[in-house]
């Protein structure tokens, strides 16, 4: 192994930015509060002081339009209170400020194809589509309770039809929309809650800033073998900056957190995934013509197991044709860490490409437009499943030069025969402490 100068390295590191967590908000209503801040003319929701509490209607009934009033009418400086079970066929968009919501009890969709089809709300970005656009300014949002979205039925539906979009997206004849899209926000905190069988993504952090998660549960499984929870990313974070993502539970079949366009200064860590496409960076570059930038990621203590990939950075190769979809983007991804990353029987613990969902013939005959540098995989260890080929435990191959791509601390393990890391057009070979073998750039 070589051995490789620190000071790059340190000096990388220094300049990455922790995420401080959002502070949210806490509603202590004052101790001499004698009259009710909020007038309810619901009989479902009642107030007392500046606490609002929804109950719910029961027996299937569409709860969606009481929680729109309760959100209505108590969405500034207020509690407000759901400690029931609410079924919700009605398309949630809220807009709060200085609000704690606790929600106790479930929140469960109404896994009707037809009308969420139609009525969730477009987000344009990969077709994404969402039950609830979760627009907020000093809010938390906690209590312990689960957000449901019967996925079930998608998963049936799309594994017949695969009416997807480019790289996994959504398509806009077959909605499949996010359980809780927080977008357009600032200084929010999502706590203490479980979602669970999400048709697409479970949480998609759209335009906003200063965005916190921390002890969430998310488990996307399906009960048909041949029907899986395809496409079910743990969190896919798309325009924003000062995201922290930490202490959570991930159980889904696609990417654990995905950082796509635009995202800057992300801290994820103490995580565990399982079953997973890994911590990804992207994928990136894949609109001509589009600017894609993610930059100052933190990657630290993550636990993936039984997952295709481990630490991931995945870029379209480029294009010449000006209405492509799939490849063309420009833009950089720069100063990545990735940290203290165990795999457990992951086939890629290693993954970065610059021919992602292109050819082979279009990543040489085009290479990829978006810039690969300053990328530090520091303390990388564990244990490959044998499914690539040749006990290949590391893939790090770009179309156009990769610079500043550094590691030290990698024991990694395939699950037989001796260990191979495949590079392409690595600028500085020097600066990784395991031998490359040199390929020619391949479809990623």
């Amino acid at each position: 192994m070589r051995l490789v100068a620190l000071a790059p390295l340190l000096a990388a590191l220094a300049s990455v930015q922790t995420v401080l967590g959002a502070t949210g908000y806490t509603h202590n209503p004052p101790k001499l509060e004698r009259r009710d801040k909020f007038k309810s003319t619901n009989p479902q929701v009642t107030v007392q002081g500046s606490t609002c509490t929804v109950e719910p209607l029961g027996g299937g009934q569409d709860d969606g339009p009481n929680l729109l009033y309760a959100f209505n009418l108590c969405g500034s400086q207020a509690l407000i209170d759901l400690p029931g079970y609410y079924t919700v066929n009605t398309v949630l968009r809220t807009t709060l400020n200085s609000v704690e919501i606790r929600l106790g009890g479930a929140i469960s969709y109404v896994p009707d194809i037809t009308y969420w089809n139609a009525s969730s709300i477009y987000l344009t970005y990969q077709n994404a589509t969402t039950y609830w656009f979760f627009e907020g300014h000093d809010v938390t949002f906690h209590g312990g309770g689960t957000i449901t979205a019967n996925g079930q039925l998608w998963w049936d539906i799309f594994a017949q039809s695969q009416n997807k979009g480019v790289a996994g997206g959504s398509s806009t004849t077959f909605a499949r929309p996010v359980p809780l899209t927080v977008g357009n926000s600032s200084n929010v905190v999502v706590e203490d809650l479980s979602i669970i069988d999400s048709p697409f993504w479970h949480n998609f952090v759209y335009q906003s800033t200063n965005i916190e998660y921390t002890r969430i549960k998310i488990k996307s499984i399906s009960a048909n073998a041949s029907a899986p929870a395809s496409n079910t990313d743990g969190w896919d974070i798309y325009r924003s900056s000062y995201v922290s993502i930490s202490n959570s539970h991930v159980v889904n079949g696609d990417d654990c957190v995905s950082f796509k366009p635009n995202s800057t200064y992300m801290t994820v860590e103490n995580m565990n995934c399982n079953g997973s496409h890994g911590i990804s960076v992207g994928s990136l570059g894949q609109y001509y013509g589009e600017t894609d930038i993610v930059a100052n990621v933190f990657v630290r203590n993550i636990t993936m197991s039984n997952a295709q990939n481990g630490a991931r950075i995945k870029v379209f190769g480029g294009s010449n044709d000006t209405h492509s979809v799939s490849g063309g983007g420009s833009g950089y991804v720069k100063n990545i860490t990735f940290q203290d990353f165990t795999n457990n029987n992951v086939d890629n613990p290693i993954y970065l490409t610059q021919c992602y969902s292109s050819s082979t013939q279009q990543c040489q005959q085009f290479p990829a437009t978006l810039q690969i540098s300053e990328v530090h995989y520091i303390d990388v260890t564990g244990t490959a499943s044998g499914l690539v080929a040749n006990g290949t435990v590391a893939t790090l191959e770009c179309s156009a030069e990769c610079y500043n791509i550094t590691a030290t601390g990698t024991h990694l393990t395939p699950k037989n025969g001796t260990a191979k890391y495949l590079c392409a057009n690595i600028a500085d070979e020097s600066a990784l402490d395991f031998p490359c073998t040199d390929v020619p750039i391949t479809k990623g």
